[in-house]
């Protein structure tokens, strides 16, 4: 009976879905057309070539999801294919990568709530707003998975409003001429221009491995992990090149490049102005949202992790791991705001996106050579061998200026693996652990 009960609490595919479509369609999704303009309406190519490697991941977690569905999330996944050592490092990498990106998606979120209160334009009291964000989606997640998932998937069709209205508009307004124009402002060729976008438009991307960390509340992740990691990064596909090609056959590039709500602009070019308000408020919503599903994989990595030994249980019993874990997550994820709420917070907002991305797309790399090691099919370790290719790539052409931050993180992680982890066993309440 408890088992039935516990069922009803747990995630169905659709939902699962819907939650890796809204974490990957984020706060960023708004501002990226006007970062993209210098490589203009080309970008469309970059969005094709991040999708099918978006696509190529959401493959290599479906295969992880079949081949161990009682992993517990992307640390799971690493140690059984490559070991402890990998799997500490999945852990941890993962868990900074989403303490990190939810302060910059928190960042964002007081920008469009400055649209109405300007005084949240100012540092002091942008910081505030910001620990007020963090706090509010931590107490969300302690409250309960479902309940976090539930929120994050409503913001997702609230702010796919703005979306929605913004491809309309540009359906309605859409110019090839303009669109032609804009292909390439700076006169470089694909070869040059999509390698360069990458670096912006995989950002937008982050949040395939969701319904992979999500797993063990997944009702069946040996089927549903797969099912809604594709159906999510093909929805999210979709909305990014409708939406980039509707406002760069509007704005011309040049225009574009000035813009601080593109998407604003756009609708109030069409529809008029009074349509920007509305806009930024489901910005806000959508913002909240999303740093909502994240606050939970954060909370859910650094479970897994404890379950694992590789992070401290709290009160040294597993199942309390998920009220204590977000309490510490909150805490960091804090002082990050307080750190980065100085003059030079666009700055830090890049570095910040940066290093996430390059983590992640570590992450990504190390999951894909455990499937490479764990499948037992040709199919499915050419699927493993295209992920690790694509996240190779990315890291390296994509988002290069970012890899020492990253490597010293590395270095730093390995340093303490040898120092505090090396042959000690993992934690018996690990199911997975004691299954091994």
């Amino acid at each position: 009976m408890s088992d039935v009960v516990e069922d009803r609490h747990k995630l169905g595919w659709g939902l699962a879905a819907l939650v890796v479509a809204g974490n990957m369609i984020g706060s960023g999704v708004y501002l990226l057309p006007a970062t993209l303009a210098p490589v203009g309406s080309s970008s469309v190519v970059g969005w094709g070539v991040a999708g099918l490697g978006a696509v190529t991941l959401a493959l290599v977690f479906a295969a992880l999801g079949r081949l161990q569905p009682d992993a517990d999330g992307l640390s799971g996944f690493a140690e059984r294919g490559l070991g402890r050592f990998f799997g500490f490092q999945t852990a941890l990498a993962f868990w900074t990568a989403c303490l990190v990106g939810n302060v910059a998606i928190a960042v964002a979120a007081t920008g469009y709530l400055g649209f109405f209160f300007p005084v949240l334009k100012e540092p002091v009291a942008a910081t505030f707003c910001n620990l007020g964000l963090i706090w509010l989606t931590t107490g969300a997640y302690i409250l309960g998975a479902r309940a976090a998932s539930r929120f994050a998937a409503l913001a997702l069709v609230i702010g796919l409003v703005p979306l929605v209205i913004a491809v309309a508009a540009g359906i309605s307004a859409f110019n090839g001429e303009t669109f032609a124009a804009s292909w390439s402002p700076s006169g470089n060729s694909l070869a040059e221009s999509v390698p360069a976008s990458l670096a912006v438009i995989f950002w937008a991307f982050l949040g395939v491995e969701t319904a992979a960390v999500l797993s063990a509340r997944v009702r069946n992740p040996a089927r549903d992990v797969g099912r809604a990691s594709i159906a999510g990064v093909l929805l999210a596909s979709l909305v990014y090149v409708a939406a980039s090609v509707a406002v760069f056959g509007v704005i011309p590039a040049g225009v574009l490049a000035e813009s601080s709500s593109p998407y604003a602009d756009l609708t109030a070019r069409v529809f008029g102005a009074s349509i920007g308000a509305a806009v930024a408020a489901c910005a806000v919503i959508k913002a909240v949202g999303t740093l909502s599903g994240w606050v939970m994989l954060g909370g859910e990595t650094a479970r897994a992790a404890a379950r694992s030994g590789y992070l401290p249980s709290g009160f040294g019993h597993g199942e309390r791991t998920p009220i204590v874990n977000p309490l510490l997550g909150g805490a960091i994820m804090s002082i990050v705001a307080v750190l980065s709420g100085q003059p030079t917070l666009g700055g830090q907002f890049g570095m910040l996106v940066g290093v996430t991305s390059v983590l992640s797309l570590v992450v990504y790399g190390l999951c894909s050579a455990s499937l490479f090691r764990l499948a037992r099919w040709t199919r499915a370790r050419f699927i493993a061998a295209l992920g690790l290719l694509f996240a190779t790539a990315a890291v390296a052409a994509a988002a290069p200026g970012y890899i020492l931050p990253t490597a010293i993180f590395f270095v730093i992680t390995s340093g303490a693996w040898f120092a505090f982890m090396r042959g000690k066993p993992a934690n018996p309440v690990d199911p997975a652990a004691a299954a091994h």
